[in-house]
């Protein structure tokens, strides 16, 4: 059976792991203050830890901000090596709101599998806000996590734990195309910021 480490325990981490115990998943849950791991693993089951403990997950889902990623990699060196590393940032630009700070050809997905090569990345979440996810619903449709990667065994598992959950997983492409769902990310970002739609909204994908 396939389990799940999520490094972060804040709103998003949160939620994620729910997701995660809710499809019958093992969780182990990692952050910087241990209490707040144990926080969140405890209600669902789970082990907790700190970030630098062995990572016991088959899946890795980074639910941090973007500028901490890199904090991470240097805590586990070539550590996530044959694991599914699951990015769920949005880079953006915090200072103008308006743009991405990752280079126009590229996503922090794309940096992320270059800095860990090892590992097989895939871009999921970013689309989503953690209220759709925790509910599984926008307004009266399910909520859909698009997911991207290389590797096609890799995003499947993903599609498969969020689909265990009762929501609707759909693969969106090669991790290219996390260029797109950053944009997507920002775009709905923006919108609630503006509050054109709210914080418990978001765009839906009907079939």
């Amino acid at each position: 059976m396939t389990t799940v480490t999520v490094i972060g325990a804040g709103n998003f981490g949160s939620v994620v792991a729910g997701i995660a115990a809710k499809g019958g998943t093992g969780i182990q849950v990692l952050a910087r203050d241990p209490e707040k791991a144990r926080a969140v693993a405890g209600p669902l089951g789970g082990t907790a830890g700190t970030v630098g403990d062995e990572v016991t997950g088959d899946v890795v889902v980074l639910a941090v901000p973007y500028g901490a990623v890199a904090d991470v990699l240097d805590a586990y060196p070539d550590r996530f090596d044959g694991k599914i590393v699951v990015d769920v940032t949005n880079p953006v630009d915090f200072a103008t709101f308006d743009d991405l700070v990752v280079p126009a050809d590229s996503s922090s997905a794309r940096l992320l599998q270059d800095a860990a090569p090892g590992a097989k990345v895939v871009k999921a979440f970013n689309t989503n806000f953690g209220a759709t996810l925790a509910t599984g619903e926008i307004g009266s449709v399910p909520t859909t996590v698009l997911v991207a990667g290389d590797d096609e065994t890799a995003k499947q598992t993903v599609v498969e734990l969020v689909t265990a959950a009762g929501l609707r997983g759909v693969d969106a492409g090669s991790l290219k195309r996390a260029r797109e769902l950053e944009a997507i990310g920002l775009l709905q970002m923006t919108l609630a910021g503006a509050e054109k739609i709210s914080w418990g909204g978001g765009l839906a994908l009907i079939s």
